[in-house]
């Protein structure tokens, strides 16, 4: 298992770790093996939680969207494809049923801007083959819905719902 000394090989599989702790009031840390900066965490408000923090469930979207970019980065420098800019956006909602709060489908809109329109179906192949590889949405049972999209630089693609970012939502 990776300790906090930076090495997390194990035979022929990698480990990691996070540990989470109740800090005080409606607030919680935790820390991973792999990152010096501990993260601040509470439930979504609905729930009682703080506005402006991280929720488990926008870690849990977090970790589908930056799994399927790094997963797509390996894949393009693997292949030498180069391209212009990768938006991945993952959105879910949850709703209550028998046995407790659940998440619906998992929405997975991922925005590619190539340079060249010659490099539009090796583009989609790609992304395509990302989805196919990104181990954490592989190790979801919960619905998925992908959507890539690909487009020539120039005409960028935005969010479907833009996310309001302001410095004071910032955390270090």
């Amino acid at each position: 298992m990776r300790g906090w000394d930076g090495n997390n090989a194990m035979g022929d599989g990698l480990r990691f770790r996070v540990v989470a702790w109740w800090a005080s009031g409606r607030t919680g840390i935790a820390k991973s093996s792999s990152a010096p900066n501990a993260i601040h965490f509470t439930s979504p408000p609905a729930f009682g939680g703080l506005d402006g923090r991280w929720t488990p469930e926008d870690l849990l979207l977090c970790a589908v969207a930056s799994c399927y970019t790094t997963t797509f980065r390996a894949l393009a420098e693997y292949s030498k494809f180069e391209y212009t800019d990768l938006q991945v956006e993952a959105e879910s909602a949850i709703s209550k049923g028998a046995a407790g709060y659940s998440f619906g489908e998992v929405s997975i809109r991922a925005n590619l801007t190539i340079s060249q329109e010659e490099d539009r179906a090796r583009a989609s192949k790609l992304l395509q083959k990302a989805k196919e590889l990104c181990l954490v949405s592989r190790a979801l049972s919960v619905e998925q819905r992908f959507e890539p999209r690909v487009q020539v630089a120039g005409s960028r693609v935005e969010a479907s719902r833009p996310l309001l970012v302001s410095n004071k939502d910032a955390r270090p």
